[in-house]
């Protein structure tokens, strides 16, 4: 209950710091939203790397999976009677 009670309070604080009647820090959040997108965009688009690299590695261990191995025994093969 306290951190809900916190967390509404931080909200309710930051709220009022950006409009105008409050301290007027809203030219000050867009500079720092204008700065922080492209190191923003760079790291989505680090992220976005890795998940495709991941997703084609699982998709050529899928693959290996289903094809059966060419050295194993064969199923078809006649036994030797002895």
């Amino acid at each position: 209950m306290k951190a809900l009670f916190l967390g509404l309070v931080f909200i309710l604080a930051a709220a009022l710091a950006v409009v105008p009647a409050g301290l007027g820090w809203w030219a000050d959040v867009l500079a720092f939203l204008r700065g922080a997108a492209p190191v923003i965009a760079v790291f989505i688009g680090i992220i976005a790397v890795f998940i495709g690299i991941a997703d084609i590695k699982d998709r050529a261990e899928a693959k290996k999976e289903e094809t059966p191995k060419e050295g194993g025994p064969k199923e078809d093969a006649p036994e030797a009677k002895s």
